[in-house]
């Protein structure tokens, strides 16, 4: 059964973003609209909110948005394409909440967790692309000792990517279960408090929705669809999206490397953003209410002149 979408960070989020009651803002992650829902309650008559998700379920619950508040409207679509659906400088915020959400993972049909059996699916839009089963079928024991390395920070890569290929040659890897009982029995040193398939489940998830591709996609678009003042606001989950974001919002800030001894005018060399603030993590009572957001890390930055 899955549960309510707790939002992360819900409130340093909504202050972070909020720089006029009357902007356009988008919730690149709508969900189940729980930042949305914030966000429109502190919107004035003039300000509006236009929300995006992949996920038919999100679209689902966002039609209920659509009929209530006239100042919502929401695109069926992956954030990266956030370039084609507003103007350049047209919005005063930008918000990204990244990851999985609690119903996503609780529910045993999508194939995120290796809590419940179900189905290896793991696609954020069920509708369209490789599931991970598919996935698992056909790729190359090193490519995925590769991505299980850079996008599970894995250790035993190799090992686990080797055991996966033994064990598929035998029988189709079509369940979580499945996948996680394979995964634990190939890794040898088990993390406390982490299930060893963890890592793992998180590399394939991240591989078959091309998810860090189009977080550095939607970063970018962003500088682009922010008006001067607005803020960018991202809350990541582990820290290989948040080195990402970490990493846009400094080189952003620096601007555009110049060679020493090249003649170019000043302005040119001006950093689009600028950081506000450290980055925000979550409070020992968030922590103790919601467990799942004890890894949030929350990220600020304001579109420059």
């Amino acid at each position: 059964m899955s549960r309510v979408h707790q939002p992360v960070l819900l409130e340093e989020a909504i202050a972070a973003l909020m720089v006029s009651t009357d902007g356009t803002y988008v919730d690149g992650t709508f969900g189940r609209g729980g930042h949305s829902a914030r966000i429109l309650e502190a919107l004035s008559p003039r300000g509006s909110l236009l929300a995006l998700d992949q996920d038919p379920e999100a679209a689902a619950v966002a039609e209920q948005f659509v009929q209530q508040d006239a100042r919502f409207a929401f695109q069926a679509v992956n954030f990266c394409a956030l370039a084609d659906c507003v103007a350049p400088a047209s919005l005063q915020g930008v918000l990204l909440d990244l990851g999985v959400s609690s119903p996503q993972l609780d529910d045993p049909e999508r194939g995120f967790s290796f809590s419940h059996d179900g189905p290896l699916d793991m696609r954020m839009n069920p509708d369209t692309g490789e599931s991970a089963a598919t996935w698992l079928a056909h790729v190359d024991e090193a490519e995925l000792a590769g991505i299980l390395k850079e996008f599970g920070e894995e250790r035993f890569a190799r090992r686990i990517a080797a055991a996966i290929v033994a064990a598929r040659n035998e029988v189709p890897i079509e369940r979580t279960g499945q996948l996680a009982e394979i995964v634990a029995a190939a890794n040898p040193k088990w993390e406390q408090h982490k299930h060893p398939a963890t890592r793992s489940f998180q590399a394939i998830r991240l591989q078959v929705n091309g998810e860090l591709d189009a977080l550095r996609s939607v970063l970018s678009a962003s500088v682009t669809a922010l008006a001067p003042g607005g803020r960018l606001v991202v809350i990541s989950f582990h820290s290989l999206e948040d080195r990402i974001v970490k990493r846009f919002i400094r080189d952003a800030a620096r601007g555009q490397y110049v060679p020493p001894g090249v003649p170019i005018q000043h302005e040119a060399q001006r950093g689009a953003l600028r950081p506000i603030g450290k980055a925000v993590m979550p409070s020992e009572k968030e922590i103790a209410q919601n467990p799942r957001s004890r890894s949030a890390v929350m990220r600020i930055a304001e579109r420059l002149a």
